[in-house]
């Protein structure tokens, strides 16, 4: 495994870094703003700013990357995200942060574009599930790690922001210091959606309400902690295990779905998320309680996205599956920057449940179409399904790395759709 990793040894350290340093801003800005009295829907307006810088800087960050180079777009990026970062600290508005927030997300989105392209130019096939694998493991661990840094503040509510952008700059060391040359940035090709929707509405749907679930959890799952009596301490560590619980459940459920109809993998996915949500949402008495549905959220609903993908590309030529895959994580990032609002909006009229009563609404509409999927349509033997891999949710350039692309060769007979 070392061996494997060893080529893009400096593009994971510094995708560590970063996430390290911004992986809890989310977290940090939603609970900053709690405390000094915004409402809810502001937070959730906040929070929906940065999956729409997410989304502005999927499409158009490779543009930056074509004209002046990876190197100099990642530090361009890295840079301004860093002073993004310090800005928090130097004066509190949610309409400047807001503001940030679609800055912070282009910045992200540029660096997942340079960082994903160059991981795709430096693996060779043969080992571009491992490195896939690994830069999963990586950015997870990132951010669930970065979770420890909310308790820095105490009494100087600068310090976080300040240690976050101590952490963003280092990052540009090792992509700076490279002497691996940097690849070319080819121009993405486009699958309409209708086409892909046809070939798989279960796919499309679920990508999308995965970023539902997901938006909303990222924008308001610590303000949900901190007023169900969390302290600031056990907010960081539920972060923390929910991401955690994310790494290590995603294989066992994908190698599930290899073994039997991945449609019944997913739909059952949904369904669970929805039960696990649905006990959140009354509020655990016990912290430890809530610690373990949290591991379990997060195992299954970071699951959903990867399935949705997985369950797509059985379903399509093996000529579209690397531009359909660039299309779901444009619906997933689409489906997040919504999610904030109506967590937002539950949590107006329900109280801090409301946030996971309006997932285990999502996770429950969703069950109820995939129910219907499985009555409508037949499903993919499991023999010609695609082997499941794990997937980041950043940028159609992520695609490129899922090795269930264009050098495999298409089932015999086109599958049935669903």
């Amino acid at each position: 495994m070392l061996a494997i990793i060893q080529p893009v040894r400096s593009l994971l350290v510094a995708i560590f870094t970063l996430m390290a340093g911004s992986g809890f801003l989310s977290t940090l800005i939603g609970l900053r703003l709690e405390r000094a009295g915004s409402s809810t829907i502001v937070i959730g307006l906040v929070a929906t700013a940065y999956f729409a810088g997410l989304v502005v800087g999927a499409v158009r960050a490779g543009d930056v990357v074509r004209q002046v180079g990876h190197i100099r777009a990642f530090a361009a990026f890295v840079a301004l995200l860093s002073a993004s970062t310090l800005t928090y600290a130097l004066y509190q508005h949610p309409l400047l942060w807001g503001f940030l927030r679609v800055i912070d997300g282009i910045c992200v989105a540029g660096v997942f574009v340079c960082l994903e392209s160059w991981l795709n130019d430096r693996a060779e096939p043969e080992t571009r599930g491992s490195v896939l694998a690994s830069y999963m493991v990586v950015l997870y661990l990132g951010q669930a790690v970065g979770q420890i840094l909310l308790r820095s503040g105490g009494s100087a509510p600068a310090v976080p922001f300040e240690l976050a952008s101590i952490l963003i700059s280092l990052a540009i060391i090792p992509i700076c210091l490279t002497r691996a040359a940097a690849p070319h940035l080819g121009e993405a090709a486009s699958l309409p959606i209708r086409r892909l929707f046809e070939a798989s509405p279960l796919g499309v749907v679920g990508a999308g309400i995965t970023g539902l679930l997901l938006g909303a959890f990222y924008g308001l799952a610590a303000i949900y902690a901190r007023r169900t009596g969390l302290s600031l301490g056990d907010t960081a560590n539920f972060m923390m295990i929910v991401i955690l619980g994310g790494v290590a459940l995603q294989w066992p459920l994908g190698h599930l779905s290899d073994l039997y109809d991945r449609r019944r993998v997913l739909v059952g996915g949904f369904g669970i998320t929805g039960a696990v949500t649905l006990a959140m949402a009354f509020q655990p008495a016990q912290p430890w309680l809530l610690l373990i549905l949290g591991f379990l959220f997060g195992g299954l609903s970071f699951a959903l996205y990867p399935l949705s993908v997985a369950h797509a590309n059985d379903r399509l030529e093996a000529s579209e599956r690397v531009t359909a895959s660039g299309q779901l994580v444009l619906l997933y990032s689409a489906g997040a920057a919504l999610g904030p609002l109506g967590a937002a909006a539950a949590m107006t009229f329900t109280g801090p449940g409301g946030l996971f009563f309006f997932i285990a609404l999502c996770a429950a509409a969703m069950f109820a179409f995939g129910l219907w999927r499985l009555a409508a349509s037949d499903a993919v033997p499991v023999e010609g399904q695609q082997d499941f891999q794990i997937l980041p949710r950043t940028t159609p350039v992520a695609a490129l790395l899922d090795p269930a692309g264009p050098e495999e060769e298409a089932p015999e007979a086109p599958p049935p759709t669903t």
